[in-house]
């Protein structure tokens, strides 16, 4: 469980551009760090654009952007984050290298989002490590790379200082990923709310889902029913009740719920229980053991297994670290 910043300053957050770049993908680490956090709330980040090339980059949509600094900033921010890179997945420029290296081993936090895992592999910071890239690019890493552990089938990989993400829908994943990470799941939801985005998709889930078309009326209820799980965390929840909510049959709910959320459901719901006890453990004083009925664990200690696994670390030292104005409740 990464720690919320002890001080008031923001996290520096480098983005890196370079000659050629989708604006699609800059875009997205610069909308998910640089979003407001609500009226009168503090910037939790500073977002600077940097970039080797000096003068105007060339974009992919026909336009150019100037950025303000050089891979000097690298030296100094807490977050570098590689949003793509050239779709040959060229070799990157010794610099680019020498930049990332030194960041990562002074204790940034290195980011490759998509094809922005290809200078992360280069660099040797993903040797011995799991990582993930888009699903098209995905042999090519492995190959190119044969000490990386690929995984082509989810959408982000954590490896504490080291994260990596599928494409541009999973980069907004990993993102709000660390948003949350760093500042608390209300704030993840805030941003993912003014992005009009999910507020959390696992890192585990597929990245390609196969969604059938037409949209029938039975993916009309199938939804309704996992909105209506949502609202009832703190019950038991049977496969075999909510087919039978849904109007169809085990097999098929199962089957629906795999190709809806690339998932199965006993992940899916544990992921909504882990974030509705974030919620309460940030925003309220409830005990611990209200914490756990309410989100649907049962008992406290099996709640404090789960933020052990999942978070490596307790509910009441999770509660501490969001809000270190109260006092932790065992």
């Amino acid at each position: 469980m990464r720690k919320p910043s002890a001080s008031s300053a923001p996290r520096t957050v480098a983005i890196v551009a370079f000659d050629g770049i989708t604006p699609f993908h800059l875009s997205v680490p610069c909308l998910v760090f640089g979003a407001h956090h609500g009226e009168g709330a503090p910037a939790a980040f500073e977002v600077r654009v940097c970039a080797l090339e000096q003068g105007p980059l060339r974009t992919s949509a026909g336009f150019a952007i100037a950025p303000e600094s050089g891979l000097e900033v690298l030296d100094e921010a807490d977050i570098v984050v590689m949003p793509a890179w050239h779709d040959d997945c060229r070799r990157a420029p010794p610099a680019l290298l020498d930049a990332l290296r030194h960041a990562h081993a002074r204790g940034a936090l290195v980011v490759g989002l998509c094809l922005g895992a290809f200078p992360l592999a280069q660099a040797g910071l993903l040797d011995g490590r799991t990582a993930t890239t888009h699903w098209a690019a995905a042999a090519e890493l492995a190959q190119r790379y044969p000490r990386v552990q690929v995984n082509q089938e989810v959408l982000y990989v954590d490896q504490g200082d080291v994260l990596t993400s599928a494409g541009v829908a999973a980069g907004l994943d990993c993102c709000l990923h660390l948003v949350r990470q760093l500042c608390g799941a209300e704030i993840a939801n805030r941003v993912a709310r003014r992005l009009l985005i999910a507020p959390h998709r696992d890192g585990g889930q597929a990245q390609f889902i196969e969604r059938p078309l037409p949209v029938s009326v039975s993916e009309g209820r199938f939804s309704q029913v996992l909105d209506w799980v949502t609202q009832h965390l703190g019950e038991a929840h049977s496969i075999d009740a909510l087919a039978e909510r849904a109007a169809m049959s085990r097999r098929n709910f199962t089957r629906h719920f795999r190709q809806s959320t690339g998932t199965s459901f006993k992940h899916w719901i544990l992921n909504q229980r882990m974030a509705h006890a974030q919620r309460m453990l940030e925003s309220g004083d409830a005990s611990i053991e209200r914490v756990a009925q309410e989100a649907g664990f049962g008992s406290a200690l099996s709640l404090r297994q789960h933020f052990r696994t999942n978070l490596r670390t307790s509910p009441s030292a999770y509660r501490k670290l969001f809000r270190s104005d109260q006092p932790a409740t065992t």
